[in-house]
Parts: structure tokens; sequence; C-alpha cells
């Protein structure tokens, strides 16, 4: 529960597809592939596991929170500190050693933005959500450099397509929990006036802005027509509840873009390593 593994599954699972997205057909590495799942999930979870020890107070405030186990005490502040430094500088150890410097380095960024910029600016400002886009964008990026050894034009396409996902799926999310967010203090909608019509049409402009981006790798001719077509439709499966958000500001019509927003990643990425393969 402290380091959160359902939420560290998918991250991890993001970033295997980064690393599968890199390697050409036939010589992918299963061991590669292990460490990276190994460290990909100790690093997560040493970011969600630092985040809770900054936010048990928040965390004993909101309904969905309080069954941390910080909150109900079932770990001491200590114990979980102590946890998350040894995961996460394991982590960076392991990617350093297995994937070389650059991996490493990406890795202690991600968890340092994560932790240090994103986790205390939620209580002040809506550009959180901007800051935590960047470590929430790094896991395919990561698994692209741990494969290759470098950073270039592939991994970039892959961060920006996960980068401009972020927004509609953290602002969906943040509608539909807005009155939980508001009892710990937390301003991640776009707009000052909350659930308001300015922050359902950014929620719809940056919904559509994933089309064009999801078409990237496309366009500079790292996949071919069906990665497109996935990326093409799986955007409009979002764009369409997104639409209704904007016109009926209702938390159901929220909620459907949060749960097209879940089906919207790991598709188009396994999309983009089939047709790639």
């Amino acid at each position: 529960m402290l380091f959160k593994l359902r939420l560290a599954s998918l991250v991890v699972f993001s970033a295997v597809l980064g690393y599968l997205f890199a390697v050409p057909a036939g010589e992918v590495s299963w061991a590669g592939i292990l460490w990276l799942a190994v460290a990909g999930t100790l690093l997560t979870g040493a970011s969600n596991a630092l985040n809770q020890v900054l936010e048990v107070r928040e965390d004993g405030l909101m309904q969905r929170t309080q069954g941390r186990p910080l909150v109900k005490g079932t770990l001491s502040m200590s114990e979980a500190t102590v946890t998350a430094f040894v995961a996460g500088g394991l982590a960076t150890f392991l990617l350093w050693l297995q994937f070389g410097p650059l991996t490493g380095i990406l890795a202690f960024i991600s968890l340092f933005m994560y932790v240090a910029l994103y986790t205390p600016l939620k209580k002040h400002s809506a550009w959180a959500v901007f800051v935590g886009a960047f470590p929430g964008a790094f896991p395919p990026m990561l698994g692209f450099v741990a494969a290759t050894g470098r950073f270039d034009l592939g991994a970039g396409l892959l961060f920006a397509m996960q980068f401009m996902w972020q927004f509609p799926h953290f602002w969906a999310i943040a509608w539909v929990l807005h009155e939980d967010y508001a009892r710990a203090g937390y301003r991640l909608l776009p707009s000052v006036g909350g659930q308001d019509g300015r922050s359902a049409f950014l929620i719809l402009l940056y919904t559509l802005f994933t089309i064009p981006v999801g078409m990237l790798p496309w366009a500079f001719g790292f996949v071919g027509p069906y990665a497109l077509a996935a990326s093409v439709l799986a955007g409009l499966v979002m764009v369409l509840p997104a639409f209704r958000l904007w016109r009926s500001h209702e938390r159901k019509d929220a909620r459907r873009l949060m749960f097209a927003s879940f089906l919207y990643l790991p598709v188009v990425q396994i999309m983009y390593v089939i047709d790639r393969l």
C-alpha cells in the first residue's frame, strides 16, 4: 500500500513498452526487461512512499486516502522514509549499473521532480499538474534510453505523447475528486474557479492536442498506419467525453473521460510496439 503497487505496475508497463519500442525485432533482452521492471517498481514505489510521507496530514483529510498506512498508523514515518530512500537509491543504482549513467540520472531526476517539486506545489498552484507531467512522462522515455543508451528523437516522441496525455487524464481525475481534493487544500483544475467552463474548455482543448501529438511517431517514420489509426481512434474516444464535459460540466462525463484516458495510453503504446516490430 505504501508503494501503491497497482499504480507502479502501470508505470513499469509503460517503461517496458518504451524499451520494446527501441529494441529491434529479435534482439529483445528478457534479462534487461526484468532489470527494468524491478528497478522501475522500486523507483515508482519510492516516489509514492515519499509522497505519502510529505502528505500524511492531507491524506487524513480526504476520504479516498484515509486507509493509507501512515494515516492508519500501521507504518511509522521513519519506517516509510527509510524504506523509500533505500528503494529509490537501489533503483537508481540498478538502472545506472545495468543500463548506464544516463538512465540512472534520468531516474533520479524523475524521483526528485515528483517528490520535491510536484508534491509541495499541489497545495499552491494548478501549475502542479504541468510540473508533475514531466516525471509522469519519463517512463516510456526511460525505457527507450535504457534500451539504446542515448536520448534521441524516438525517446522525445514517447515523452511528448505521454506528457500531453497527462493533462486531460489528471484534470478528469481532479474534476471527479474535486470536493475530496478541496478538503486537503489541493488546487489541480486549470481554472481558479474549479469546476467551471474555463476548466472544461481547457480539458477539451488539451484532449484534442493528444491526437496530433500521438501521431508524431508516424509522422517521423517510427511506426506505420496501424499505430497511426490506433492513436487517432483512441484520441477520439477521449475527445467525446471531453466534449460532453465541456457542454454539461457533469461529473459523470469527467468520469467517462478518466476511464477513456486509462484506455488510451496502453492501447496506443502497445500499437506503437506492434507496428514497429
